[in-house]
């Protein structure tokens, strides 16, 4: 199967960095097509490969499949073996849900906390908004890694599709040097030394200094 995964500026896409890492995870080949944000002509070269005119687009055989949680339960679907969700059940229902949360919550942190991989700063202020996003997000990776991370550093012991979600949020925290309880802050270190992410990163630091 040919596919190529269209994604946007490595240091700020962070819907690109979920999906580009859940490919990985699956180790199957997948050619990217970097579009540079940001650009008078960025949507119009977004058109040319996805009908919403937004990264990620995992561009198949068969036609475009979009939205980083789309790509993620397709490439699950595909490559079954892999395993890219959790294999008990409980645990796996708790891997959507939580990945689900992600999709479609966390506001405040988004908006005053843009994924910035080349930050080393913090904010002279963190709003309440934000930080009750934070607290959440602790308590979630939390009950994970209590509940069914016995096999591994990741939120369920071995890296998932969990992971690659929640990825560009401990880059986020890292970035703003936000301060976190211990069992996040082990966490963060454990996607900073994944080999998928950290190839990422670099290549979202070569990225910014042009």
């Amino acid at each position: 199967m040919a596919l190529k995964l269209v994604i946007g500026d490595k240091n700020y896409s962070s819907w690109s960095l979920r999906a580009a890492l859940t490919v990985e995870l699956a180790g199957v080949e997948c050619e990217e097509v970097l579009v540079r944000l940001y650009q008078p002509d960025s949507r119009a070269q977004l058109q040319r490969h996805s009908p919403t005119g937004k990264v990620p687009v995992l561009l198949t055989e068969q036609g475009p499949v979009w939205d980083s949680l789309a790509i993620a339960e397709y490439l699950a679907e595909c490559y079954p073996e892999v395993q890219l969700w959790p294999q008990d059940r409980q645990a796996r229902a708790l891997a959507r849900s939580v990945c689900a949360e992600m999709h479609s919550g966390f506001s405040a942190l988004r908006s005053h906390l843009p994924m910035d991989l080349a930050r080393d700063k913090a904010l002279t202020e963190l709003p309440d908004a934000a930080q009750a996003d934070i607290d959440r997000i602790c308590a979630i990776w939390a009950d994970c890694r209590e509940r069914f991370a016995t096999s591994g550093n990741y939120l369920f012991g071995q890296a998932s599709i969990a992971d690659a979600f929640y990825a560009p949020v401990a880059a986020r925290l890292r970035s703003y040097h936000v301060a976190l309880p211990t069992t996040a802050a082990a966490y963060v270190e454990t996607i900073y030394r994944w080999p998928a992410f950290r190839r990422w990163y670099q290549a979202a630091l070569q990225e910014v200094r042009g």
